[in-house]
């Protein structure tokens, strides 16, 4: 039997290495969302100490400075996570962005791994056609070499 050799092979290689690439840079998306996310997070932890201390300060002694610096200390958190929130959403925006990337290139192969299962079955359909028209051959000089 002849061996399949499928003549687009290369193509597929490329659309599998692309596939790999694409899971890497949606992978590091993935990441680059965590972080944003965890750093968000960690701000309004950050802004509830800060609401804690505010109380404490206002239950003490009272302390005009303290007091005023802990409420500008809440004005600048607000800030920060207002910041942090929109670089969230960037990184959203890019993950979905590399989502949709993955998912092309996930198709792409597919394609590609479905023209050469077509190819495939060709292949052996043809195969099994030269065996057949062999064997037939073969039967027929065999009965005509018995005739004789």
């Amino acid at each position: 039997m002849a061996k399949f050799v499928y003549r687009m092979q290369n193509i597929l290689n490329l659309k599998l290495k692309l596939e790999e690439q694409q899971k890497m840079e949606f992978a590091a998306a993935r990441k680059r969302l965590d972080e944003e996310e965890d750093k968000l997070h960690l701000l309004f932890r950050r802004k509830a100490g800060y609401e804690e201390e505010g109380r404490r300060l206002r239950e003490d002694d009272l302390n005009v400075q303290d007091i005023l610096d802990n409420r500008n200390a809440l004005i600048q958190m607000d800030d920060y996570i207002a910041f942090q929130q929109i670089q969230v959403s960037k990184a959203e925006a890019k993950l979905e962005e590399e989502r949709q990337k993955l998912q092309e290139a996930v198709q792409e192969r597919k394609i590609q791994e479905k023209l050469r299962e077509n190819a495939f079955e060709v292949f052996i359909r043809e195969e099994n056609a030269r065996e057949s028209k062999e064997v037939d051959e073969l039967v027929s000089y065999t009965y005509g070499q018995k005739r004789r």
